[in-house]
């Protein structure tokens, strides 16, 4: 695998969330919850959750370039989150939840910043786009009580409330690429 080619790392909010909606899109192989962005190695959630790690939560994901683009992977990203809201996704505040996207070489900078222009052109948000562009940094997986935490929770209040409506949001808008009922994808 082209690692490079074959992997976006992206800061919505809370990566629970993040982690849900690409769990579903077809050409996803795996995604991973974790920490990247910071100053501290080896961060722990409570660490991040204190903001002075300077890390975001983030997801990582896998994918496969003939099924699915860098751009479709972005475009989903801009669809389910909020991009104008500097750290802060609803109620969940502080910077771990930026908006970033860290890229793993020139091109994939080059895609997001034209994403990001053509979304602004188009004025599809009320305020301005805050979303940072900036080159992969260190990833830490999140621990694993973190992994499929959707998946594993969904009766949660937080889940029902929040991720939920993203998720159904998501089934709607891209519903021709979301997976085959029973292909679940994998964790990596």
């Amino acid at each position: 695998m082209n690692q490079a080619a074959d992997v976006a790392l992206l800061g919505g909010g809370c990566f629970w969330c993040l982690e849900a909606v690409y769990q579903e899109l077809q050409g996803v192989t795996g995604v991973v919850s974790g920490y990247a962005g910071g100053h501290v190695p080896h961060p722990t959630y409570e660490a991040v959750c204190g903001k002075e790690t300077g890390h975001a939560e983030v997801v990582r994901v896998t994918f496969d370039p003939a099924v699915i683009t860098y751009r479709e992977i972005l475009e989903v990203f801009f669809a389910t989150h909020d991009p104008t809201t500097k750290d802060r996704q609803g109620n969940d505040v502080g910077p771990q939840y930026r908006s970033v996207i860290f890229t793993m070489d020139a091109s994939q900078e080059e895609t997001a910043r034209s994403v990001i222009a053509a979304l602004e052109a188009a004025e599809l948000f009320d305020a301005p786009i805050v979303t940072e562009v900036a080159p992969a940094p260190v990833f830490y997986p999140a621990e694993d009580y973190h992994q499929n935490y959707y998946r594993l929770h969904g009766a949660q209040p937080y889940c029902a409330f929040v991720i939920s409506p993203k998720l159904a949001k998501f089934r709607k808008q891209f519903a021709s690429r979301r997976r085959v009922a029973g292909d679940q994808g994998t964790r990596g």
